[in-house]
């Protein structure tokens, strides 16, 4: 009798031990460490482009459209996020940006973006440094465009650049300042004879 209960105390010790086992893998799978864990608040992954061309790492592209559920309209503007990376041994600047097919123009809000070697710039917001203006068709989340990124020494770049609605994170995100109006529509009218 004494081995039998022996054994049933063996055979529960280690289905315990397998147990606590169990549940402390359940109970730590999928954690992040850091402050901004997805256990103690949300984040939008990271859904932008990246890319390394040259040199220069593009991470986190990404235009900004109007919020879920509705469409920036054709001729408005839209802000366009990035971070560049220049692993060069010598500066680089992003001199244009282009978005054929979806945007008239592109501006850089402070002109050309000096990339010194070995420096990050951040180009995320919340307000927009890059605006497209005058889209060419409405935007909406879940669209991708096409756009193109020339720096000074490394080149021409084209991306698919995904379209994110301004909710959950990027709802404290900027819209571009407004396009400029043409100036046909702000010319003053002449008086008649």
């Amino acid at each position: 009798m004494i081995r039998s209960s022996s054994r049933k105390t063996a055979a529960r010790r280690l289905l315990t031990a397998i147990g606590a086992m169990a549940l402390l893998t359940l109970a730590t799978a999928g954690c992040e460490a850091g402050l901004n864990a997805p256990t103690l608040e949300f984040h939008q992954a990271a859904g932008g482009t990246h890319a390394v061309f040259n040199g220069i790492t593009i991470n986190n592209a990404f235009v900004l459209a109007a919020p879920s559920g509705s469409a920036t309209p054709a001729g408005s503007s839209a802000g366009l996020f990035l971070s560049l990376f220049n692993g060069g041994t010598s500066a680089d600047a992003l001199v244009s940006v282009s978005a054929p097919g979806a945007a008239a123009s592109v501006k850089l809000i402070r002109g050309t973006v000096t990339l010194p070697a070995n420096y990050p710039v951040y180009l995320t917001g919340p307000e927009p440094e890059v605006v497209l203006n005058g889209l060419e068709k409405p935007l909406s989340g879940g669209q991708a465009i096409t756009v193109t990124l020339s720096f000074q020494h490394a080149g021409s770049l084209t991306l698919q650049l995904p379209v994110e609605p301004q909710s959950f994170y990027f709802s404290t995100y900027s819209a571009p300042p407004a396009a400029p109006a043409s100036a046909a529509a702000s010319a003053t009218p002449t008086p008649s004879p």
